[in-house]
């Protein structure tokens, strides 16, 4: 038993160079596009783009960076106000499973901040929050480098600050 536990490791030690050396280069996309924040103190617009890369074919890392680009109108006590997104960014690990060579699944978990800015005449608040993310999407390539994303993520605000999902749509492009 010993021999042959001693030969099992042997032969890893022998392998693993060969292994190393067959994982290839990262291949590397990234995205442009619009996505919609919905949460319960509005409704709001970003526009949102990503740099990823996968490792193989199904696990990979991505990170996004949006700015806002529609607001949302409220009204308190008769004041009207505008609620605005400022900005936000997030690292996701990303699992992703091919359906074939133009069609695939994506899941992703990750870590945001992101801050809002309420504004009414005369006074300026604004709020950065930290969230827990996760969501799925699909890819869809229409060719070999170019393609649209569609995608949903749940940003869990830290310290009860709530929950916002998101729904996008991008433009992809493998490098």
């Amino acid at each position: 038993m010993r021999n042959i536990l001693l030969a099992t490791a042997a032969l890893t030690v022998i392998a693993a160079p060969a292994m190393a050396q067959s994982i290839p280069n990262p291949q590397w996309q990234g995205s442009i596009g619009y996505t919609q924040l919905d949460g319960s103190d509005g409704d709001l617009g970003a526009i949102t783009g990503r740099v990823g890369a996968k490792f193989n074919r199904y696990i990979g890392a991505e990170g996004e960076a949006s700015f806002g680009v529609r607001d949302d109108d409220f009204t308190v006590a008769g004041v009207e106000g505008k609620l605005k997104h400022e900005y936000d960014a997030a690292i996701y690990g990303v699992g992703t499973l091919p359906i074939n060579d133009n069609f695939e699944l994506f899941g992703r978990v990750g870590y945001g901040t992101t801050k809002i800015k309420a504004e009414i005449p005369g006074v300026t608040a604004t709020n950065d929050g930290e969230s827990i993310n996760y969501g799925a999407g699909a890819n869809y390539f229409f060719d070999g480098q170019n393609g649209v994303r569609g995608d949903w993520t749940r940003r869990d605000f830290r310290d009860d600050g709530g929950e916002v999902d998101t729904y996008g749509v991008s433009y992809i492009r493998r490098f």
